[in-house]
């Protein structure tokens, strides 16, 4: 092993911390999967005794860890190159990408085999296959090789409400499949926001982004109509099973919000964009991360109240 070999171990080595391995897991990606679980398994129509619903939430958290890790591994070489990513540990230089493969293997299997025991042999495949759209289907295949990459690809991050539910009952009805659709329909607003003023990044990566491929004017118009349909599924959500007066009230005040600045985005003019920074794109960026909370949160109060009368219609 050379000089240059060695130091670079070392100098890993002793740089490494818990926090390294840790920031592989995407654990701002992971407290998304976790709570929309917990929304998912405690909007069911069925009690979960509360050590179940803790194994169940936390074998999901660590199966949405193990797809961040292994996310990771794969798209090394294309976070070294984007100033948003290329703090990450291996881009950094903190964490090998062996070890990263390494631990998002293990976790994979940990936590698909223990949520089967825990809950039910359906839930435990269900998380199997999240993980394998992630990895393989998302970051291997859909992430550098079309543009609707973020559209298709965000079903991944779309399917724990489905897997809470499904720990919970070991079956899956018309509920489970809506939290699906405000997740699902939300990504690709979200994202496309977010690269509208970060398209640099993608440029420079050679990631097929919307903005990058169709260009922002296009990608203006995709946030316009992914928004309205958004808005049609989160409003339809009210009348569910799940639904109630706290989630319309909620559902009505955000969508007013979130159409609105669809709007203002769709008629934007690039040079006012670059004269402001993108302050819209921005504000919208940011109210989208509020969106998603908040429905969820209002599912979830909607569950909590449910059994005092207060909850649901």
């Amino acid at each position: 092993m050379s000089d240059a070999s060695i130091n670079a171990s070392m100098i890993r080595e002793d740089d490494a911390s818990l926090g390294d391995y840790f920031a592989l897991l995407k654990p701002r990606v992971m407290s998304l999967v976790v709570f929309t679980a917990l929304v998912g398994l405690l909007a069911a129509p069925v009690g979960v005794h509360p050590v179940v619903g803790f194994c169940a939430i936390l074998f999901i958290a660590i199966g949405g860890g193990a797809s961040g890790a292994l996310n990771m591994w794969w798209d090394s070489d294309i976070d070294q190159v984007m100033k948003r990513t290329k703090s990450r540990p291996i881009p950094a230089g903190k964490v090998d990408k062996g070890e990263a493969l390494s631990l998002g293997l293990a976790l994979s299997g940990l936590s698909v085999i223990m949520l089967a025991l825990a809950t039910n042999v359906f839930a435990g495949a269900f998380l199997a296959f999240t993980i394998f759209f992630y990895v393989v289907v998302y970051t291997m295949w859909l992430k550098r090789a079309t543009p609707q990459n973020i559209v298709i690809g965000g079903a991944a991050g779309a399917f724990p409400p489905v897997i809470g539910w499904i720990a919970a009952t070991g079956s899956m009805t018309i509920e489970p499949w809506l939290m699906f659709a405000l997740t699902f329909l939300w990504t690709p607003p979200h994202f496309w926001a977010l690269a509208l003023f970060m398209r640099n990044d993608y440029d420079i990566a050679d990631v097929p982004m919307l903005t990058v491929t169709h260009g922002r004017r296009s990608t203006r118009k995709h946030i316009l109509v992914y928004t309205i349909i958004l808005a049609t599924f989160a409003l339809a959500t009210a009348f569910t099973g799940v639904g109630g007066p706290i989630y319309l009230t909620v559902a009505l005040v955000l969508n007013a919000l979130f159409l609105k600045g669809a709007v203002q985005i769709w008629r934007r003019d690039e040079a006012i964009c670059e004269d402001d920074n993108f302050k819209v794109e921005r504000s919208f960026f940011k109210l989208s991360l509020l969106y998603l909370f908040l429905h969820f949160g209002a599912i979830l109060a909607e569950a909590l109240l449910k059994p005092y009368g207060l909850g649901g219609w």
